[in-house]
């Protein structure tokens, strides 16, 4: 089972290429940020709890996210594997993923993280602000504060990964086409 974690800051392109991935790799695309603009857009409790971290640009707690990432799993467990874009997100989710794993009897095959630098960032989410509806690409306040938790609280997850040996920096600036390429390549290294 080839089961990647798509690694990067919002903005730095996890969802246009985890959707080229999946079908490529013929894998299941599991995003969070999917996952819980779904609950929001349904209006459930778990929807108007997600929904207040989301729009001051901070993370939704651990255990929502676990709980529905392990239900999607249980849903999927005959695919070829798992594309997992936006998760993990903090230490506490990746030690809680690997566990997940274990319970399913596979592993993760590879990170890849998507190295963008601010300056991109930022252009990127304003103009998918403009396009999404999504509130929290269209404050600069927020985008910035995204970018800042990212760096405190997510990019730590890259040195647990690391010390697994699972950890690929990709280069995520370029045409989309120029991205994939590297990525594929990274997937095929490990798929081999």
């Amino acid at each position: 089972m080839l089961n990647i974690i798509l690694f990067g800051p919002p903005g730095s392109g996890k969802g246009t290429q985890a959707a080229k991935l999946k079908e490529e790799f013929k894998l299941v695309h599991i995003s969070t940020g999917d996952l819980l603009r779904e609950e929001i857009a349904n209006g459930t409790k778990l929807g108007l709890e997600a929904k207040s971290y989301m729009n001051n640009g901070a993370l939704v707690p651990d255990e929502v996210v676990i709980g529905m990432i392990d239900s999607k799993i249980n849903e999927n467990t005959d695919s070829n594997g798992v594309i997992y874009d936006g998760f993990p997100r903090t230490v506490a989710q990746a030690e809680a993923l690997n566990n997940l794993m274990a319970k399913y009897n596979t592993e993760i095959s590879t990170v890849l993280a998507l190295q963008v630098s601010d300056d991109e960032l930022k252009v990127r989410l304003v103009k998918r602000g403009e396009t999404s509806g999504r509130a929290d690409d269209k404050d600069p306040a927020v985008i910035e504060n995204r970018i800042k938790v990212y760096k405190t609280e997510t990019a730590v997850v890259g040195d647990f990964y690391s010390k697994e040996g699972k950890f690929n920096q990709v280069a995520g600036e370029g045409s989309i086409d120029e991205i994939y390429g590297r990525l594929t390549a990274q997937i095929e290294l490990v798929n081999a």
